[in-house]
């Protein structure tokens, strides 16, 4: 299998109306396994655009986008959702933790979607996630009893839960304090180095930025550097 995990070719992405917006344009890219990629810029410029189109959540309106050597642009919106399940990982600002179930119920239930392990083996690869992510006292806890840091933690085991080789992040440390940042940077950085993933991050923050392997600056959706 390549170690190139995703791929793109003149991808743009813009809106139609009376004035067209331009949100990225001709975007080559190449990010590869054990790769962590910091994706920065001012704000409008086009950085969670990309990072949407990246994980298949949009659709680029030229341009193409290979993922695991698998080109993608003529999947439908049915493979899409399948393929956005069972090769990725999301991380985003706001947890998107289900209030109503416990921290190990919001881990396994991606697993539970795929269908690919037993519920024996969901739950106990659930508990192993949170373990690794030290959070194992805090598995039946609800989203309410958790701190900021830990609840994006759970959203880090949850992006794990179905082995992806890609996980992508957006503002992954928005909301969180000083501590709590460092310890989601680390666990990102050990994601892609330890364990052989590709880790792209949007993020404001100069000092997350600077823990990348590279950095990516957008300005009005064109790179600038990488």
């Amino acid at each position: 299998m390549s170690d190139v995990i995703i791929k793109t070719e003149k991808l743009t992405r813009r809106l139609a109306g009376e004035v067209p917006v331009t949100l990225v344009e001709n975007i080559d890219l190449e990010v590869r396994a054990g790769e962590f990629v910091s994706i920065t810029g001012p704000s409008g410029s086009g950085k969670s655009s990309l990072l949407y189109l990246l994980g298949l959540l949009d659709r680029p309106t030229s341009g193409r986008i290979w993922l695991n050597g698998v080109e993608t642009s003529t999947y439908d919106d049915e493979k899409l959702a399948d393929v956005r399940l069972a090769e990725l990982g999301f991380v985003f600002q706001s947890h998107f933790l289900l209030p109503e179930f416990t921290a190990l119920e919001n881990v396994m239930m991606p697993m539970e979607k795929l269908g690919k392990r037993s519920m024996a083996e969901v739950k106990t690869y659930g508990a192993e996630l949170l373990g690794e992510l030290g959070l194992g006292d805090q598995a039946n806890k609800l989203p309410r009893q958790l701190s900021g840091g830990q609840s994006q933690r759970v959203s880090i085991a949850r992006a794990l839960a179905n082995d992806p080789r890609l996980i992508l992040a957006d503002e992954p440390t928005g909301n969180l304090d000083t501590k709590s940042s460092a310890i989601v940077q680390e666990i990102l950085r050990h994601l892609a180095r330890a364990h052989n993933r590709a880790v792209v991050a949007v993020t404001h923050d100069p000092d997350f930025a600077a823990t990348a392997d590279r950095s990516i600056h957008i300005v009005d959706g064109h790179i600038q550097a990488a």
